[in-house]
């Protein structure tokens, strides 16, 4: 029998109150994980627990992590909240739209700090813990802009390719110790902020549903989906990784990108 059994285990998802975050922190509650609920806002936070709870999820289940998780004072914040972790998922992540040449120096350390720093902060503080105790799970999410650089994004691009060596990096360090890294290349998906980012590209007075064909026919011609990937499609493939079905997969870049990267490999 396929058991996704995660009861006893405790979960941290940076950037859950919305999102690809969200749908993460639903799936890993359903399958009976303690899951925190992390954001830059208590309020939000608090928000996001009382709406997944309206949907049913056992309210013990759910803890609020408020913190920005980006500085050091907001990560010891959500981490307090916290206690052990078993499971890690380092959702939290910035993109937007700027022509290459236009990106300036505080851009590109703001998109390494939230994109890829975040990260490295949250498995330091963890991975030593879930080491000593032979068991955990560590899952980056990427993307397929990680392989195939957006020429509209490349500080994006850039920092989620940065991603994928933090994950390579870190299972190594985890060798043999029961614990097991990973990063999840998530393509394009439907997010409310994806679809600010659609509307970047696209008419704004354009339907939504007619604006995401024409992104996904313009911008993103690649996917053999021909639609966004939606946030729940992404947490299957998480819950996966988190599960103990997953023991022998670690160090890898594993694709939900409705086919978009034109590549056997990763």
């Amino acid at each position: 029998m396929i058991s996704l059994d995660l009861t006893g285990k405790t979960a941290f998802v940076s950037g859950s109150t919305q999102g690809i975050g969200y749908a993460i922190a639903k799936r890993l509650a359903e399958a009976g994980a303690r899951v925190a609920i992390n954001g830059r806002g208590a309020e939000k936070v608090e928000s996001a627990i009382l709406a997944l709870a309206e949907r049913g999820l056992p309210s013990e289940n759910l803890f609020a992590a408020p913190g920005d998780v980006t500085t050091d004072e907001g990560l010891a914040e959500a981490l307090g909240a916290t206690g052990d972790i078993d499971i890690l998922v380092n959702n939290l992540g910035i993109f937007g739209a700027q022509p290459a040449l236009e990106i300036g120096d505080a851009e590109w350390q703001r998109f390494w700090e939230v994109n890829v720093l975040s990260a490295v902060r949250l498995i330091r503080a963890t991975l030593p813990q879930m080491m000593r105790r032979g068991w955990g799970r560590i899952i980056n999410i990427a993307s397929d802009s990680a392989v195939v650089i957006p020429a509209e994004m490349v500080h994006y691009g850039a920092t989620k390719s940065a991603l994928l060596a933090v994950s390579r990096g870190f299972a190594k360090e985890a060798a043999g110790t029961g614990v097991t890294v990973n990063s999840v290349l998530a393509g394009p998906t439907h997010t409310e902020g994806v679809e600010d980012f659609v509307y970047q590209l696209v008419d704004t007075s354009t339907p939504w549903a007619e604006a995401q064909r024409e992104f996904m026919q313009e911008q993103r011609p690649q996917s053999l989906l021909h639609r966004l990937i939606e946030p729940e499609e992404i947490a299957n493939m998480v819950i996966h990784l988190a599960s103990p079905l997953a023991s022998a997969t670690t160090g890898g870049a594993l694709r939900v990108d409705g086919g978009y990267v034109d590549s056997i490999l990763p």
